[in-house]
Order: C-alpha cells, then structure tokens, then sequence
C-alpha cells in the first residue's frame, strides 16, 4: 500500500510540472488544412449494382478454382490430378496478370470492329487516378459501376476460357508450353473476339451481323470448345488411348465440382447483365431451370442407351445446359431456357459419345463436346427463342430497342447467330492452328512417352496427388 501512494505522489507532481505545457503545445501546434478536391470525377456510384458485380465477379472466379479444377481434376488419372489443378490454379495467376498489362485493352479499348487498341495498357484510364490539373482523384466509371469492377468482372472470363480448353490436351501436354499457348491464344483468339461482340463499335455487337451473345456463348464456350478440338487433334492422343481402360479416378471430386460450376454460374450469366435489375433476374432463374433440364436430358438419354442413369452424366448435363444457355440468358424467358436446357443435354451427350467414338479423336475431358457443342446449339437457339419482353430496354437518351428471334417473325436474327457462330470458330480454327504449329517447332508440344506414363504431377510438378502408405 505503501508503493501505491508512493508512486501516485510521484505522478501527480510530474503532471502538476508538465501538463500545461503539453496544452499550450496543443493550442499553438498549427494543424495542416486539407487541401480543397475537385470532386468532379467522383460519380456516385450505385451501390447494389457494384455490390453485385463484386459479388458476380468472385463467384466466376469460383469457377475456375475449385470448380473447374475439381471437376476436371476427378474425370484424369490419379497420377494427373495435380496436374490438371496446377493448370486451373496457375492460369488464374497468368491470365490474370495479361488481362491487367494489355489484354483488358485488346478487348475493350477503341471504337474498332475488329480489335481493341492499347489505350487501357496497365489499366490506363481504367483505375483511379489523380488528376493534376483539376486537383482531384478521378474514379472512371462504367455505367453505374466503377470501371475497374467491369473490368474485373470481363478478367474472370479471361481466365476461366483458356482453362476450359485444358480439358482437350488433359495428361499430355508440357506445362511450359501450355502456359505459352494460353498467353498467345488469350492475346490473338480471345480478346478479338471478345472485341467484336462484346467490345464498344464491335461488327457483331452492333452493324449487320448485330448478334447476341448475353454471357459467352461465342465468347468464351465457342472459341474454347472449338480451339480444344484442334488442340485434340494437333496433339494427338493420349499413351493408350483405346487399348486400355481410363475411367475417370474420383467422381466425387467431378460432383462437388460440377455443383460448385452451377452456383458459380449466376454469377456468370445473372452478372452479365451488369447490373442487379430485372435482367439479371431473368438470367437468373433462366440459368438454374437450363440447369437442370440439361441434367434430365443427359441422364434419359444415358438411361435409355445404358439401361442406367450415371452420376458422371448427371454432372456433364448440368454443365451442358449452363454452356447452352449462357449466350441466351438475357434474351430468353426461363421456361425457353428449359428447352435450351434440354437441348443442350441431349445434344452434348450424342456428341460426347457417338460423334466422338465415330471419329475417334481423343478430346480427354470433352471440352469440345460440351462447350463448343454446347455453345453453339445455344447461339443458334438464341436466335430462335429471343423474345421482345426481355430485350426490352431504354437507353441513357430514353430510346426504346428490343430484338426478337424466328418465333416472333425475325428471321434475321438466327442469321445473325449463325454468322456469329462461324466466325467466332473461324478464329479460334485458325489462331489455335498456328499458334499450335509453332509452339510445336520451338518448343514441343507433348511431354515424352516416359513422361506421360508416369504422369504429369510427377514428371511436371514433382509432386503426387495421393501418397499411400
């Protein structure tokens, strides 16, 4: 007790010797004014809009991994199944940082029908910046969201593409040149692409050919489904392939995967409405009901073909009507999404099996049967079922357009989606060929004949998926 009186005496002196010393020092310390900010480039953003598209955007990222990985990762080999997640976990990095240094501008810079210019390199004009002049930070806005969450959003779509191919060339491709390949495919198919339809002054966004493409048919299922088939055929197939058995490994990993790809799939077709407003509602429940008709179908024509329904191609129906369904999303009502759906479903699976065994290439994980099938029977039926009441929009002048499909007496449309359709696969025919031809002289496609039977988590990452003890 002694202590503490002590050592209390001792602190009051010492506040009674320098407190007013510490107050006059407050009074007369003379605080830095803010500097005045020009607020003109601070618009007010809507905050239910950029809180979905953030929202949409981590959920598309979702899809690549562990969606797509665990998907793609249970149909290989147990000795590939690092392999194939290192390749969707990887490209979420590569792709990444292209669509950030010049890719987003490829896409989406200019006024072109053709190609993006570099006006966006680094994001210039895209992330804040300060503005000397005006004294003031400028926010670029891109409706009613900042321009950078567009501009993450359009990314996630970047990366999962390529990583839809990765499917075709599955368990025997050298990862250096696949990662490579994604770059040059990403710079040269892609973004172009993505430019016509997509970007500002684009020839099939608006002009003649004006098609519709709500979320990536075209864009991302097309050019991918039909870059993996040439990647199949370049590369040729797998060690085996045909003689021996190679059943899928771990179709629980496929199932978990392919439910994470469904939910992840509002974000992909319900964000591209960019927007939370009655489109994104529409594509929505358009996406689920698609969904799940693309199940049913998959499973009744397995079952009525097998005599059983698989949990195999429960999964590959699901993904087969999300693909069918994406360019359609915000031009369809729901209930036409369900034939979508079906359609999709049913025409998948014929081409998973009976096309691919009548040919005989080895497209390992069926990138092309469902995307590239799968989008295309999607971009066509867009053309068919697109209604008025969901097109319906007023733009920012109060001008009033619609577009209609063959079943409201627009017969054009479906041209337009059939001329979208062929030169989006012309592209990616043609770009994935050559870009192939060369990767194949300077570096090599393949992994050897050694590597490949011990497989790629060893011979390519060192690593093994399942150590038993």
């Amino acid at each position: 007790m002694k202590c503490e009186s002590v050592r209390g005496l001792v602190w009051g002196v010492v506040l009674l010797a320098v407190g007013p010393r510490i107050a006059a020092a407050q009074e007369t310390t003379d605080v830095p004014a803010m500097p005045e900010v020009n607020v003109v480039g601070l618009p007010e953003f809507d905050t239910g809009d950029t809180a979905w598209m953030l929202t949409s955007s981590a959920l598309v990222l979702m899809m690549t991994a562990p969606g797509l990985a665990l998907f793609y990762g249970g149909l290989v080999r147990k000795k590939n199944i690092l392999g194939v997640m290192m390749q969707c976990v990887f490209l979420m990095g590569l792709m990444s940082a292209v669509w950030a240094l010049w890719g987003y501008s490829l896409a989406f810079g200019g006024e072109s029908p053709y190609i993006g210019n570099l006006d966006h390199i680094c994001l210039d004009g895209v992330i804040p910046y300060w503005d000397a002049d005006n004294g003031g930070p400028v926010i670029p806005a891109s409706g009613t969201i900042p321009a950078s969450v567009f501009m993450v959003f359009q990314g996630m779509f970047f990366i999962i593409t390529p990583a839809l191919i990765a499917g075709a060339f599955a368990e025997r491709m050298k990862f250096s040149t696949m990662c490579v390949f994604m770059i040059l495919w990403g710079t040269f198919v892609y973004c172009p692409i993505a430019h016509w339809v997509w970007g500002e002054g684009g020839w099939l966004l608006v002009g003649r050919f004006a098609a519709l493409d709500f979320a990536g048919g075209t864009v991302v299922h097309i050019s991918s489904g039909v870059s993996a088939l040439v990647c199949a055929l370049l590369i040729g197939k797998r060690v085996g392939f045909g003689q021996e058995p190679m059943p899928p490994h771990n179709l629980t990993y496929t199932c978990i995967g392919a439910a994470l790809l469904w939910v992840g799939w509002f974000g992909f077709n319900a964000g591209s409405a960019l927007s939370a407003n009655a489109s994104a509602a529409n594509a929505f429940v358009a996406t689920h009901l698609a969904a799940a008709t693309g199940v049913l179908g998959w499973s009744a024509a397995e079952w009525l073909k097998n005599g059983k329904p698989s949990i195999l191609g429960a999964c590959s129906g699901g993904v087969a009507g999300l693909v069918c369904i994406t360019p359609a999303a915000g031009a369809v009502t729901p209930m036409a999404g369900m034939i979508l759906g079906l359609a999709g479903g049913v025409g998948c699976y014929l081409a998973c099996t009976k096309v691919k065994n009548t040919f005989g290439y080895d497209d390992s994980l069926d990138a092309f049967g469902v995307h590239g099938v799968g989008g295309t029977i999607g971009a066509v039926l867009t053309g068919v079922f697109a209604t008025r009441a969901i097109t319906y929009s007023i733009d920012d002048q109060g001008v009033a357009s619609a577009t209609s499909g063959l079943l409201e007496g627009n017969f054009s449309q479906l041209v337009n989606q059939v001329v979208g359709v062929a030169a989006s696969a012309a592209l990616a025919v043609v770009g994935t060929f050559i870009i192939l031809k060369i990767l194949d002289v300077t570096m090599g496609l393949r992994v050897t004949e050694d590597e490949e039977i011990r497989g790629l988590d060893l011979s390519q990452h060192g690593e093994e998926g399942y150590i038993f003890l």
